[in-house]
């Protein structure tokens, strides 16, 4: 479901506000104003109502085929060997390669990739989503920031305050319009790689950018996307997906299983098998820049003491 990190330079300036305060003169006690009344969204525009109608009925399709799986997938066996070379296929391989005009779809060698700081999680809106799914979606996006957050021992927190791990669920036509704001987050973006976000295809649920300083591995900033016109399971799917990518997990593989990493669609939500690629990646023992050559047995070695497997 997922488009490409992205491997460039961050810099940013720094900012200083001031605030000035000031005590007003006594004045007459006024009666309490009334609460704010919800704004009311607009109904769907012709676009975003016949995307509404597609991904309902993907949805639908893809259920039907027994696909979408909701559950942890633990009735599938795999060895600790698939374990580890299911990690270097996914962690250690792009998804696509980068191009003059943006991103081409190529699995390309890379080297491991993961957030040193703590990731800051945002969740942004745009206007065509009613109040009650804005609550909704900040529920389940919160629960699951805590669940990573447990799962790899890294800091992760919702934070709408500073945040670097950006989230917009936008309707087809406030995702056309979100050039600027992508940019505002991820500075050094080709056009073509903006273009990725605002022309984004219907065959792409959703995606994910992730930017590392240099060529450290260490992110610093990400900024996903999902389709404010997806049914329920395939919007917490994406929830899943985009996280977790974003995390350092950027790849699919064919060979994965049970495992969200694998473009089958077998399952919506994270896997037992997929808890232990996180718990893997941010393994004090691999470290941001490594190759597939330097972690291979390092992660051989995570794998077989994380399912106590000598295959």
């Amino acid at each position: 479901m997922a488009l490409p990190r992205i491997i460039g330079r961050l810099t940013a300036g720094t900012a200083i506000l001031a605030l000035v305060g000031c005590t007003p003169a006594a004045a007459p006690l006024a009666p309490p104003a009334p609460p704010p009344v919800a704004a009311v969204p607009a109904p769907p525009t012709p676009k975003s109502a016949a995307a509404l109608t597609y991904f309902g009925q993907v949805q639908q399709m893809l259920l039907a085929q027994g696909l979408l799986r909701s559950d942890s997938g633990s009735e599938v066996p795999y060895t600790d060997r698939m374990l580890a070379e299911n990690f270097l296929r996914i962690a250690l391989y792009d998804e696509y390669r980068r191009s003059s005009g943006g991103f081409v779809r190529q699995e390309t060698a890379s080297i491991l990739r993961r957030w040193e700081v703590p990731v800051r999680v945002s969740v942004r809106f745009g206007p065509s989503v009613p109040a009650e799914r804005q609550a909704t979606d900040r529920a389940r996006i919160a629960s699951f920031v805590a669940r990573l957050a447990g799962i790899t021992g890294h800091p992760i927190t919702m934070d709408e305050g500073n945040p670097n791990f950006f989230i917009h669920v936008v309707s087809e036509d406030e995702r056309e319009a979100l050039g600027p704001k992508v940019r505002a987050v991820l500075p050094n973006l080709s056009p073509g790689d903006v273009a990725g976000i605002t022309n984004m295809p219907r065959s792409t649920y959703c995606l994910v950018y992730a930017l590392s300083e240099g060529n450290s591995g260490a992110y610093t900033r990400a900024f996903a996307v999902i389709r404010a016109e997806h049914p329920d399971l395939l919007r917490l799917s994406c929830v899943h997906e985009e996280l977790t990518q974003g995390l350092g997990l950027p790849n699919d593989s064919p060979r994965a299983r049970p495992s969200i990493f694998n473009d089958d669609e077998e399952f919506a939500l994270l896997t037992d098998h997929d808890e232990l690629l996180l718990r893997m990646l941010y393994s004090p023992q691999l470290r941001p820049g490594m190759t597939a050559e330097q972690a291979r047995p390092i992660v051989f070695d995570l794998a077989r003491r994380l399912t106590g497997g000598d295959s």
